[in-house]
């Protein structure tokens, strides 16, 4: 029989820095949230007036090149200048400095980051330019550019980290799994430091064109983008494509006491499930997402009770919304009426792979600063999608301890359980 690993350090989240298209910086991103502002717009890095769906979640006002050295501008892919600045702000949020480390705390320093698309828009350019006759345009670092290991690999380098440098990619739970899995490293004291989240930068034309062609994209509100992202409103009719990067420090409660870093929170719980059904739909009983959130409560030692608010995967299709109120449901019985909860996807669009992250960075503004942020566009609730959703308005609420809910392709669930120190 297995038996399951036993934790000896309790996780705690002391820095965090994010680029997103509401805004650079946590309490840039925490006011726009609480703000329901919207980060939709028309798509403008790219000619999209002959496509079907004509926007996006992009960030704006983000001089990228400053990330990199000249040299590299032409060999990495967006997620990398994105992962570099929220990285670079969520060291500095956690003051530390990773120059001045030891190398012995440099080895014990790892980077773990989620994605889902990794460096796909970075290699449809170079083959449009293989394509079109400009191969001397093309990257010599194509292929390690491309491959999603070359991004955590990207950080390790900038950072000086000698620990281990990973990516998971497990479509849209991936950077929950991420975060999760270098959590697991440090309560195990594998390593001692981590930096953990998500990048994606999904938005180029023949990965739009690719999504659209699975029908989950919306082409309703190219018109009225801010209107687009409506989680479990009748009206909702898909995804819209986002880019961004949330990016945490984690370590171990007792190094943190040790430094007087201020802590977030505490990663106390995480559960994964799949539904082994499909390779996009979810199964409609709800009962694999639901197990995740039983397992991630389990792992915290928390009761469905004591969760008060959920931030929830909140796609805006009319598939989704509807199996994950059921599986929500399923996990909390009648506690679910009375849970918060909220869409994050409302407000930046659908980060893809960094989604996890996405919604752990606004759980943090409930935990740390009392706020739930409102689920945005939800003007007509669909009568299937029952429970308090935060409807437009912030609102303020006690909270000692929020779960993480995500669902990705492949019918992957993954959960994670966050708790106020």
């Amino acid at each position: 029989m297995f038996k399951e690993f036993t934790k000896t350090r309790r996780v705690v989240i002391t820095g965090f820095g994010c680029v997103t298209p509401i805004g650079i910086g946590h309490d840039n991103f925490w006011v726009s949230l609480e703000n329901g502002k919207s980060g939709i717009k028309r798509i403008e890095s790219f000619d999209a007036s002959n496509s079907a769906v004509r926007i996006a979640a992009e960030i704006r006002n983000f001089d990228w090149e400053s990330e990199l050295n000249p040299k590299d501008r032409k060999h990495v892919p967006r997620t990398v200048p994105l992962a570099l600045k929220a990285a670079r702000e969520a060291v500095k949020d956690a003051n530390i400095q990773p120059e001045n480390l030891s190398l012995e705390e440099r080895q014990n320093f790892g980077v773990v980051l989620g994605t889902g698309g990794g460096g796909l828009a970075f290699t449809e350019k170079q083959y449009v330019y293989w394509l079109t006759g400009e191969a001397n345009k093309a990257s010599v670092y194509t292929i390690p550019s491309s491959t999603h290991g070359g991004l955590s690999s990207e950080l390790s380098m900038v950072f000086g980290l000698h620990g281990l440098s990973h990516i998971v990619s497990t479509g849209c739970t991936s950077s929950t799994d991420a975060i999760a899995y270098a959590a697991q490293h440090i309560s195990l004291g594998k390593q001692n430091m981590m930096l953990a989240g998500g990048v994606d930068a999904p938005i180029a034309r023949g990965i739009l064109e690719g999504f659209n062609l699975m029908t989950v994209l919306t082409k309703d509100f190219n018109d009225a983008p801010e209107r687009a992202s409506r989680p479990f409103d009748k009206q909702r009719s898909g995804i819209v494509l986002a880019e961004g990067a949330w990016i945490f420090v984690l370590e171990s409660l007792e190094s943190a006491s040790e430094r007087n870093a201020e802590i977030y929170a505490e990663i106390s719980g995480y559960g994964s499930t799949c539904d082994a059904y499909h390779r996009v739909r979810l199964e409609e009983n709800g009962v694999e997402p639901a197990r995740a959130m039983t397992l991630a409560m389990k792992d915290a030692g928390v009761s469905p009770a004591e969760i008060a608010y959920v931030n929830l995967h909140g796609t805006s299709t009319q598939l989704n919304d509807r199996i994950e109120t059921q599986a929500i449901k399923n996990a909390f019985g009648k506690h679910a009426y009375e849970l918060k909860t909220s869409a994050t996807k409302s407000q930046i669009g659908h980060p893809q792979g960094a989604s996890g992250a996405a919604g752990i960075g606004a759980a943090l503004l409930a935990i740390k600063k009392g706020i739930i942020a409102p689920t945005i566009n939800l003007d007509d609730q669909d009568e299937a999608c029952d429970l308090d959703y935060t409807p437009n308005v912030a609102q303020k609420a006690e909270v000692q301890t929020a779960l993480c809910n995500c669902i990705g392709f492949g019918s992957k669930n993954s959960a994670l359980i966050l708790q106020k120190i």
